[in-house]
């Protein structure tokens, strides 16, 4: 009995009483936290992500302005481009300077003829300086007649008997007939000489002496296999002895050819 009393007691204080509400002191720095945004937060918020969204779209605009004047510029020649430095490389007059100094003192060293012409290699890349006396033609073999000689050229199918000595870049002899003691003698047209030596040697007369400079193109093929490791510029110095016709004979079951 006495403890429905106290309860009941208790019920009815509960409801007589006031309403708690928990206010911030005004000396606090932070802001009560709630649930739920006021009117005013939305619009303020409303207000703000519409001026973003204004400012986004303008700086698009302006984005799509600069790069249709710079597109008009760039076609129209106003504003070219400019090229890549570090794709090109510029020549250096002093390093063709020094390339070139190196070159001839290495042909000193190995003792190459006079006028010798004189290579500048940079890498891949080979310029070749010679004299105003060295002839150039088209497909790039140079050459120059010391002595023009007399009589026919040679023609496709016939033998011609010559001396020959042979330098790289750096004038030194890589082959000479003379050490061997004999000259050799070679079938024009029959492709027993590289293309540049042939070429050199198609149009010289009986007596002639020419030296020829043939470039890598025109070479002869580099690799393990063969006498020369790299695409470099060879230098031959020939002596045209003389010219024979050649007839095949055949003999029974045997065939050659025979140079009179």
């Amino acid at each position: 009995m006495v403890i429905s009393i106290a309860l009941k007691f208790c019920s009815m204080m509960m409801l007589s009483s006031p309403s708690v509400q928990f206010k911030p002191s005004v000396s606090s720095k932070y802001k009560p936290f709630t649930a739920f945004a006021t009117l005013g937060e939305i619009s303020v918020n409303k207000k703000c992500f519409f001026q973003k969204d204004e400012r986004e779209q303008n700086g698009n605009l302006e984005n799509m302005k600069r790069r249709r004047v710079l597109v008009f510029l760039v076609s129209t020649g106003l504003f070219p481009t400019l090229p890549s430095s570090g794709k090109t490389k510029i020549k250096n007059p002093y390093d063709e300077k020094r390339l070139l100094e190196q070159n001839k003192r290495r042909q000193r060293e190995n003792n190459a003829p006079d006028d010798f012409p004189s290579f500048i290699r940079e890498g891949f890349e080979v310029k070749v300086v010679a004299s105003d006396n060295y002839v150039k033609r088209d497909n790039g073999l140079i050459y120059r007649d010391f002595e023009v000689g007399t009589g026919d050229v040679p023609k496709s199918g016939q033998q011609v008997t010559f001396h020959y000595i042979g330098y790289n870049e750096s004038g030194r002899r890589i082959d000479s007939s003379y050490q061997q003691g004999s000259p050799a003698k070679i079938r024009m047209g029959t492709n027993a000489l590289v293309p540049g030596f042939e070429e050199g040697l198609k149009d010289m007369k009986p007596g002639g002496k020419r030296r020829i400079i043939i470039p890598p193109e025109l070479g002869p093929p580099v690799g393990p296999s063969t006498f020369f490791s790299s695409k470099q510029f060879e230098v031959f110095d020939v002596e045209l002895l003389g010219i024979k016709d050649c007839t095949r004979r055949t003999i029974a079951f045997y065939s050659d050819v025979v140079c009179d």
